[in-house]
């Protein structure tokens, strides 16, 4: 296993009173822990350093990543199965993790977890091009505040040809949602 590689997943984590959050996050494996870096502030930070728990989904479907960075939280959730929390019902594998050490940092603590439930409810078929293109995206638009304009018209530029080759109404729907994100933020920059 490629303790380098970062694994593009939804997190999800209940607060003291069981309210769900969902979050699209990159997560490494580093020895038998599983390391999450939620950026300060953040629900997902406070929840699992609340509860020490959080779950990690692996899902190919993207509409939730764009979604999450589009203020659409509202996807379907099962209950894990080793501890109190949620996973999505779109999983196709998660895992259940316990926090067993914390880094701070002033961006980005580093949380390291075990997991104590790994299962699989569905195979991987592997993304296609659009998926994929969706997914940087979602990457893009979550750093928005932080690249130049021209870096941010140029991935797009060049992301755009799988979607318009490849992708299907899903992927086109959760496309629009990001670019509509886009779209604001360069409109809310020119205006300051």
């Amino acid at each position: 296993m490629n303790n380098e590689m970062i694994r593009e997943c939804i997190v999800t984590t209940i607060d003291e009173h069981s309210k769900p959050q969902i979050a699209p996050m990159g997560v490494w494996w580093k020895g038998e822990h599983l390391v999450l870096a939620p950026f300060k502030p953040s629900t997902t930070l406070d929840n699992l350093l609340s509860t020490s728990h959080a779950v990690v989904n692996f899902t190919d479907d993207v509409q939730v990543f764009a979604g999450c960075l589009t203020g659409r939280y509202n996807w379907p959730l099962a209950p894990t199965e080793k501890m109190k929390g949620n996973r999505l019902k779109s999983a196709l594998r998660h895992l259940e993790l316990q926090l067993v050490e914390q880094q701070d940092d002033d961006l980005r603590p580093k949380c390291y977890c075990k997991p104590v439930a790994d299962i699989t409810h569905a195979p991987f078929n592997g993304f296609n091009r659009a998926q994929a293109a969706v997914l940087e995206l979602a990457i893009l638009v979550s750093r928005l505040h932080m690249l130049e304009a021209a870096k941010i018209h140029s991935e797009i530029e060049y992301l755009t040809i799988a979607i318009d080759k490849t992708a299907g109404s899903k992927e086109r729907e959760a496309w629009g949602w990001l670019m509509e994100r886009v779209d604001t933020h360069f409109k809310n920059t020119q205006m300051a």
